[in-house]
This record gives C-alpha cells, structure tokens and sequence, in this order.
C-alpha cells in the first residue's frame, strides 16, 4: 500500500517505507524539470483523494467532534461512504 502526502508529510518515510511526497525547491537549489513532473503527478493522484475527504466533511462526522455513542460511529462513517460510492456509481 502506498501512502501519498502533501509537504506537510515529510518525515513519513521513516514510518511508512513505501510513501510518496512531492521535492520541494529551495533558494539555491531549484526544481528540475523532472522533479516538476514527478510532482504534477503526485497531485493528480492525490487530488482525487482531497475530493473525496471533502465530501464526507460535508457530514460533519469527520470534520467535528463526534458526541454520540463510540460504538455507532465506525458503522456511521461506513454509511456515509457507501452512500458516496453509491452517488459515484450514479455518476451525481
């Protein structure tokens, strides 16, 4: 599995071997062409993701504090995420 991140990540790679987060340029040394490229991608992939978190934040259940029983809320944010795929299969 492979974890993508923004800059906000860096460090992640001593945790999770397998991770990916875009170059970042500095004063004295600027991003190659290459680097550029490689993070465009990386943002295209993550972009989809980014959406995706939106939506459910839209519920509150992720974006809040969560104030009823511990025990429903797994159940609770499954619902919510089926019924996002269920609206993605629609094409809504």
């Amino acid at each position: 599995m492979e974890a993508l991140g923004n800059s906000g990540f860096q460090g992640i790679q001593h945790l999770h071997a397998n991770s990916k987060i875009p170059h970042k340029k500095s004063k004295n040394h600027p991003l190659t062409e290459e680097q550029k490229l490689e993070n465009r991608k990386l943002a295209r992939r993550r972009i989809i993701i980014e959406h995706i978190n939106r939506r459910i934040k839209r519920f509150r259940i992720l974006s809040a504090r969560y104030r009823n029983k511990r025990k429903r809320h797994g159940l609770r944010v499954a619902l919510i995420c089926g019924w996002h795929n269920f609206e993605l299969d629609l094409g809504i």
